[in-house]
C-alpha cells in the first residue's frame, strides 16, 4: 500500500511533524471520500484499534513518531561506540520532540514499574460463593 513508501522518506530525512500532519490532513480526505463516512467522523473513529469494527488504516503522524522514537533508539543503543559518543540528534519541528516523548515513556514505565500490578475490578473478600 501507500504507507510503507510514504513511512521511509518521512523516517531517513528531517522532515518536521508539521509535514507530516499536512499529509495526512491530505489523505484522510481522500480516504474519508472513498470510504463515503461524513467529514464530521473524528480520527479517533478511523484509526482506533479497540473497537469492534476496525478499519486497516493506519495514521501516518501516529507512525512517523513511533519510527523517529525507534530510530532514536537504534541510534542511543547502538554497539558502535562512535555512534554511542556522538549522541546524535533527530530533528522533528517545535511541535513534538521525539527526545522529550522518549522521555517522558520511560518516565511513566519507571512509575508503573514502582507501583506494580493493581487491581482493576471490584471483587473484594468474601464476593465469590465458594464451591
Amino acid at each position: 500500500m501507500l504507507i510503507p513508501k510514504l513511512l521511509w522518506p518521512l523516517l531517513v530525512y528531517e522532515i518536521c511533524s508539521t509535514t507530516a500532519e499536512a499529509i495526512e490532513a491530505k489523505i484522510n480526505k481522500f480516504t474519508r471520500r472513498w470510504l463515503g463516512v461524513p467529514p464530521r467522523l473524528t480520527d479517533v473513529a478511523v484509526y482506533c484499534r479497540k473497537v469492534k469494527l476496525r478499519l486497516p488504516l493506519k495514521s501516518i503522524l501516529e507512525e512517523y513518531k513511533c519510527g523517529k522514537a525507534r530510530l532514536l533508539f537504534m541510534l542511543e543503543d547502538s554497539d558502535d561506540p562512535v555512534v554511542k559518543t556522538v549522541q546524535p540528534t533527530i530533528k522533528t519541528g517545535r511541535k513534538w520532540k521525539v527526545i522529550e516523548a522518549v522521555d517522558q515513556a520511560k518516565e511513566c514505565l519507571k512509575i508503573k514499574e514502582g507501583i506494580g500490578q493493581t487491581q482493576f475490578d471490584c471483587k473484594r473478600l468474601g464476593s465469590s460463593k465458594a464451591s
